[in-house]
């Protein structure tokens, strides 16, 4: 009898340890609302991207979730305090700059190999060729030339005296990347590169995560990294997938088919999320972080019509901007005059915006030379119509809400607007990198903490055929005052005349309007509540960042 009862006592143990071990929770799954084009970290800045290869792939350095620079790769800041920069004298008598960059010891490849300063001597070379195709020229395209004193410390001779000096972005691999670089030049390079022939080799990435899965466009499969040397992730599999209807994507999450939706803009608008946290308040928790997102809509400044600033000024003088964030965003956006965040110690309080004001605008299309004519459209002398071809994001139906209410605003100041709306594949990967749109396209920044304006306002950030389509002015806005303001942003060590040129490029910008500033945004992250860890950034290094931290309960 005591047999009996020992038996089915061990039996019965059996079956809970093996309910525990079935129901044990390993796997997290995230709905994304888009795909990225490629997966080369250093070209075709996309949000989804970032939130992907940030799983897998770390910068050397970050700004964390209180905004203040971290080492993520490195053992310690680049600091003028700790004699590790340096101004020193260059040919032909101009400032530079030394830098020393200190790797962290242990560091490994996803395939075993060190992350050594030769990753970074090959990622500064790669970098500084205008050729590549490199978005971030702000950091590499300073780098003159790297010095390697050891497997861990080197280095960089910045061509100039720069005030972000400590803002180090991604390495490459240079055992993997480098022969491939050095075969197929500059030019050739990016469509060469493994990141976009083969992103799952593991090699690739240094981070706590590899990309293990990549199938059907739409599926990214996340492991651990043998080799990672941080804190264990203790999330075994992580599947980021891609449904790219955001209607489509709500449906998903509410069927439990994925756990959660990130909240940095490629999960669900802002309105669903709104929407949920009102109507199943207890289903997940609810973080309302302000950040750094700024929505807007680029003009394309070589259409006629639109190289004309007072038809610009009328545009954004015609959108009741008020009453969609109110109707749209619960009163939750902030108004934007400029592109800098009133988050920010840079913000300058003194930009002179513009209003919602009907009557200006079609006061600004008068002294332009257009009339209200047959349907109720605006005319120039010459008969043709005042027509914008107008884009945003296939499938983001917030967006495209809003796309359609700002149509009508412009309607009723004799504005005639043709919808064009792509996939973010196809409007991110083409139609924006090549500049092939006509008139208007809305999507959104998210803006690194006090980071250079370089790459979407530089004069010598416009994408062309030349430069292999780097950097994101996709406007084309020249303008002596930006350059300068970011040449002094980029090179002045003093504070007090960087904020000067801060306050010179917003009020540059608000009056040349090469785009039209909308809202800065509030990010709403829906974690499931058996997530725990998960800390929203607010800016561009985002919460990924930091994932070998996330916890999930049995």
């Amino acid at each position: 009898m005591r047999f009996r009862l020992l038996r089915v006592a061990c039996i019965a143990a059996t079956l809970l340890a093996t309910t525990i071990q079935v129901h044990a929770r390993d796997t997290l799954t995230i709905g994304l609302s888009s795909f990225p084009t490629q997966f080369h970290p250093a070209a075709d800045p996309e949000a989804v991207k970032s939130y992907i290869e940030g799983f897998a792939l770390r910068p050397v350095t970050a700004f964390d979730a209180t905004w203040h620079n971290t080492c993520l790769l490195c053992s310690e800041l680049p600091s003028q305090d700790a004699d590790t920069v340096e101004i020193e004298e260059r040919p032909p008598g101009l400032p530079g700059m030394a830098v020393t960059v200190k790797l962290r010891g242990g560091l490994k490849w996803g395939d075993g190999v060190p992350v050594t300063t030769k990753d970074l001597a090959f990622t500064a070379k790669v970098g500084h060729d205008p050729q590549s195709g490199f978005a971030n020229t702000r950091t590499w395209g300073k780098v003159e030339s790297v010095e390697i004193i050891d497997d861990l410390t080197a280095i960089m001779h910045l061509d100039e005296v720069s005030s972000e000096f400590d803002r180090i972005d991604q390495l490459l691999p240079e055992h993997l990347e480098g022969p491939i670089y050095e075969k197929a030049g500059a030019v050739e390079y990016l469509h060469q590169s493994l990141y976009n022939r083969a992103p799952t080799t593991p090699g690739l990435w240094n981070g706590p995560f590899l990309l293990s899965q990549i199938s059907n466009n739409n599926t990214v499969v996340l492991t651990p990294n043998p080799y990672w040397s941080g804190t264990k992730p203790q999330i075994q599999r992580i599947v980021l997938r891609a449904v790219e209807n955001t209607a489509s994507l709500l449906a998903t999450l509410m069927a439990g088919d994925v756990d959660m939706t990130p909240g940095e803009g490629v999960g669900l608008s802002v309105d669903q999320a709104l929407t949920l946290a009102r109507t199943q308040p207890t289903k997940f928790d609810y973080v309302f972080r302000p950040s750094l997102g700024f929505d807007h809509i680029d003009l394309q400044l070589d259409n006629p019509i639109l190289a004309d600033v007072r038809v610009r000024r009328a545009l954004l003088a015609a959108i009741d901007r008020p009453t969609i964030t109110v109707k749209l965003f619960d009163g939750k956006f902030q108004l934007a005059d400029s592109f800098v965040s009133p988050l920010e110690p840079i913000f300058d309080k003194g930009v002179e915006g513009i209003s919602y004001d009907p009557s200006l605008a079609r006061k600004l299309l008068a002294q332009a030379g257009w009339q209200k004519g047959p349907g109720g459209i605006c005319h120039d002398a010459q008969g043709h119509r005042l027509t914008v071809e107008f884009r945003t994001s296939a499938g983001a139906k917030l967006r495209e809400l809003m796309q359609q209410v700002i149509q009508s605003d412009w309607k009723k100041v004799c504005v005639e607007t043709v919808i064009h709306n792509e996939l973010p594949r196809a409007l991110f990967g083409e139609t924006l990198k090549k500049r092939i749109f006509t008139g208007a396209v809305m999507y959104a920044w998210s803006f690194p903490v006090q980071s250079s304006p370089r790459q979407i306002m530089g004069s010598d950030q416009v994408p062309t055929a030349e430069n292999n389509y780097s950097g994101t002015n996709y406007p084309d806005w020249h303008s002596d005052v930006a350059d300068q303001a970011i040449k002094t942003i980029e090179t002045e060590i003093d504070p007090a005349k960087r904020q000067e040129a801060w306050q010179a490029i917003q009020r540059a910008y608000a009056e040349d309007l090469p785009s039209l500033p909308l809202f800065h945004r509030v990010e709403i992250h829906l974690i499931p509540r058996f997530l725990h860890g998960l800390v929203p950034t607010g800016h561009n290094d985002i919460s990924v960042l930091w994932a070998e931290d996330w916890r999930m309960d049995p």
